[in-house]
């Protein structure tokens, strides 16, 4: 029997999460979602049987086995406990929550009712991040002692005054919304428990329409732009290994990049995407490089992969129907959710305090 999964949200993302469930023999069975008339556009576009405007009637009337949640920040936490006290494995957009603590709930939960609770770091679904994995699995880079990275802008603001750069809505501005790269780093690290943080975000430009960026939401002059623009930070993990970070919205750099750098015992590799132009997925160059030294000479060896432009989002999705139905292991474990967010709440406590948060 097909997995039934039921949607809540009738965002930009339901593209993906849809297609991925179909990729994986999952069977969307309903669709929620609260403005009027959204989820009955999504059932048509979709071909989604079920469309409702209150997720508890969906919960009530609908057969399934899972939900998909797309919606702001502020509504991860609930919404995900909600449904896994309903029953249903849950596949949640990211960050994970707004807190950390709100993570260990969500996990505390999931472990309870024993059902999956996975997100959508779907940057570790990318073909780059697949084949660099393999490599680092078989003992290719050695131990990786240290890694850098990226996910900046230069004009990448998604909007003002709604619900991005409203801090009590997303939990806080890019280090919260561009955590992928961290994610990807600590993943690549073997998910090492975080020991220190040290951090500072920077509002500089968060308020110039200048720094706006091609995507997001409209504007809206009665809501709050409170979010930083750029964090900066430096993880030290109990294992030795350490992370410095960069994400921005605003910053003056040359162009939008996406990447992680690692230097292990044995080597070094880098996955990266640069952006011709801020945001805009058609003029990426991905890349994925391993760094050796052979009898004294230096060797950089490109990876090739297939081309994959919705950096493994579809893929992502179709992992999570995989895991539900027991022919693949999860891409991501709450566990690891709970470790990220921890990082993220450190920084930001961190560049409050200027001292280093000790976990």
């Amino acid at each position: 029997m097909a997995t039934k999964i039921g949607i809540i949200g009738a965002g930009g993302m339901l593209k993906y999460h849809a297609e991925g469930f179909k990729k994986a023999g999952g069977q969307i069975v309903a669709v929620a979602d609260l403005a009027p008339g959204a989820a009955a556009k999504a059932a048509e576009d979709w071909d989604i049987p079920l469309s409702f405007e209150s997720v508890e009637e969906m919960l009530e009337k609908a057969v399934l086995d899972a939900v998909s949640i797309i919606v702001p920040n502020k509504f991860h936490a609930p919404l995900a406990l909600q449904c896994l006290h309903a029953g249903k494995h849950v596949f949640c957009e990211k960050p994970p929550a707004l807190t950390a603590d709100q993570v260990e709930e969500m996990l505390s939960v999931s472990q309870a009712v024993g059902k999956h609770l996975m997100f959508n770091f779907n940057n570790r679904a990318r073909p780059e991040s697949r084949e660099m994995m393999k490599l680092i699995g078989t003992g290719d880079a050695g131990t990786i002692n240290s890694a850098q990275a990226k996910w900046i802008r230069r004009t990448g603001i998604p909007g003002f005054g709604g619900w991005f750069t409203n801090k009590a809505l997303s939990g806080g501005g890019p280090l919260i919304d561009l955590l992928h790269m961290v994610d990807l780093a600590m993943y690549f690290m073997g998910y090492p428990e975080p020991k220190a943080v040290m951090g500072q975000t920077f509002d500089t430009f968060i308020t110039d329409p200048g720094h706006k960026g091609p995507w997001g939401i409209p504007d809206n002059a009665e809501g709050a732009t409170d979010v930083e623009a750029a964090a900066h930070g430096f993880v030290s993990f109990k294992t030795g290994q350490v992370l410095s970070l960069q994400v921005s919205w605003a910053e003056m750099v040359k162009r939008e990049e996406v990447s992680v750098v690692f230097q292990g015992t044995k080597a070094g590799g880098k996955v990266e995407r640069l952006f011709g132009t801020d945001g805009l997925d058609e003029t990426a160059i991905d890349t994925c490089e391993l760094y050796t030294q052979e009898d004294g000479k230096s060797v950089n060896t490109i990876i090739e992969v297939e081309e994959c432009e919705d950096m493994g989002r579809i893929d992502s999705a179709a992992n999570f129907v995989e895991a539900i139905d027991g022919k693949a292991e999860p891409l991501n474990t709450p566990h690891q959710a709970l470790a990220l967010m921890q990082v993220i709440d450190a920084i930001y406590k961190s560049s409050e305090s200027g001292k280093p948060v000790v976990l």
